[in-house]
């Protein structure tokens, strides 16, 4: 387990570089300086205040000062918000992103297992059918489509939920079934492929055979073993969910970091964008390593395999 978890740590840190250097440099490849679309400042004035900022240093010199900065946990000042580090405005934003994020992630997972599970069993009946056309319509469906249709619906037109407000959970409600969609309709999917194979296989005729019950079939063996793949999918959907909830976020007025990114986009607050870069990166290989981590307790023969390479 040890060189299994060093493994991965070494490839994270190694992505991590590279993204870093690659956000870092593609900031500087964009002409024009990053000041004059934020501060109506005399040529005098700019030069000042690119010496404040080292931005009249050699690009190496900032680089270098960068990734220095980046290994102690300072992603810089930002350009817009004065005096105001880049890691303090993603810490103010990043809990409600999350927040609804992981609620949508939980719905849309178990919502997924429930609709594959079913398609399985049922496979060619209307239960099927109607599982796999809800997951067409989650993959097909634009999230921000779906969450202007509950805003008017649920929000405006019967006033169940606040539809412009952040206080308290029912404020999360219909971003959450709105950024659900998406997880639930890939999770669907993978499960009743998983498991319409698993049923077929041998180790299951022969539990039948056996004279366990349905249920016992199904629960014991069937599920756990093609709900275990799709753990590889929870990783890069939660991610997914929380870089992908720009648009949502701004429909519902959501104080999270999508309308923080697409603020700094817009006023080419540089370190900004390359901090929440840094932290979208971070956060998806954490993930990773984590599912990984949790993918091989649940299958060790990932465990052995690893073993096996070396």
């Amino acid at each position: 387990m040890k060189r299994y978890i060093c493994k991965r740590l070494l490839m994270m840190v190694l992505t991590l570089f590279i993204v870093a250097t690659l956000t870092f440099f593609l900031m500087k490849m964009i002409p024009g300086s990053p000041l004059g679309n934020t501060m109506k400042l005399t040529k005098t004035q700019q030069l000042a205040v690119e010496k404040q900022y080292g931005l009249n240093r050699p690009v190496w010199q900032q680089y270098l000062s960068y990734m220095g900065g980046l290994l102690h946990g300072n992603f810089g000042m930002s350009y817009q918000y004065t005096s105001t580090s880049v890691a303090e405005l993603i810490g103010r934003r990043v809990g409600p992103s999350i927040l609804i994020s992981l609620q949508a992630l939980v719905l849309g997972v178990v919502v997924g297992i429930i609709l594959g599970s079913l398609g399985a069993l049922k496979k060619g009946t209307w239960v099927d059918t109607t599982s796999s056309t809800l997951a067409v319509i989650g993959i097909s469906f634009p999230s921000f489509i779906l969450a202007i249709l509950l805003q008017y619906y649920l929000g405006f037109k019967l006033g169940l939920f606040p539809v412009a407000s952040w206080d308290g959970f029912p404020s999360t409600v219909l971003p959450m079934i709105a950024l659900s969609a998406v997880p639930m309709a890939q999770v669907s999917r993978f499960v009743r492929t998983e498991m319409v194979e698993v049923l077929n296989s041998d180790y299951i005729l022969l539990a039948k055979a056996k004279g366990l019950s349905t249920r016992e079939v199904v629960f014991h063996h069937a599920l756990k073993n093609s709900i275990i793949p799709a753990l590889t999918l929870i990783g890069p959907l939660a991610v997914t969910l929380i870089t992908g909830s720009m648009v949502v976020e701004n429909i519902f007025s959501v104080p999270g970091i999508g309308e923080l990114f697409i603020n700094s986009v817009l006023s080419n607050d540089y370190p900004v964008i390359m901090g929440l870069t840094m932290f979208y990166c971070l956060l998806l290989c954490s993930i990773i390593l984590l599912t990984d981590i949790v993918y091989g307790l649940v299958d060790p023969r990932i465990l052995s395999e690893e073993k096996g390479e070396h």
